[in-house]
């Protein structure tokens, strides 16, 4: 697919201009080699959590791998063109999650916001990033793991949290749901 190589040649081309190599990329991520040479081979696109990862290893802000153009304010995403804006799924624990980017065309954006589909009964996998996040439920059930914490949320439910906290978020019920969510990370 197209946008499996895009992000992987961002990441390639990042990780090259600092002169790391693929076992210095995995070690100051957190990311097995393995999973960073499938992106960079454009056979996989990496999950959120692990695209934050790569990309706070590299020193950049996540829209840096997902963006294509600049475009001027405001930035519209029509509903219609959501599969156009897909940016990653089936990242490294095959979390059942597909992005689609919200801000695609805004390189200055401090927010990266995204409606995330879930897709129903992946295992729990906890993971944590610098900042904040803000999820907002449209349809289904979402279970939010949260530290040692679990709470249900229902459409036009929202959950706002620190990153940093160990945390996952995923479909309930066995059934697929979709939310909002809006990453910030400081840099």
């Amino acid at each position: 697919m197209a946008n499996e190589s895009k992000v992987g040649l961002r990441i390639k081309t990042y990780r090259e201009k600092l002169k790391m190599s693929l076992a210095d990329l995995a070690t100051k991520s957190g990311v097995s080699v393995a999973v960073i040479a499938s992106i960079e081979d454009g056979e996989v696109l990496p999950a959120l959590g692990v695209l934050t990862k790569l990309s706070r290893a590299l020193g950049q802000r996540l829209g840096t791998f997902m963006d294509d153009q600049f475009k001027p304010d405001p930035i519209v995403t029509r509903a219609s063109d959501l599969d156009s804006v897909k940016v990653a799924h089936n990242g490294e624990t095959k979390d059942g999650y597909a992005y689609y980017s919200l801000a695609i065309g805004k390189p200055d954006r401090h927010m990266d916001p995204f409606k995330i589909d879930l897709a129903p009964n992946v295992p729990q996998t906890l993971s944590s990033h610098e900042g904040e996040e803000l999820i907002i439920c449209i349809s289904g059930e979402v279970e939010i793991a949260y530290g040692t914490e679990t709470t249900i949320l229902q459409p036009g439910d929202t959950a706002y949290y620190n990153s940093v906290v160990k945390h996952c978020v995923r479909a309930a019920g066995g059934k697929p749901a979709s939310i909002y969510g809006i990453v910030f990370m400081p840099f």
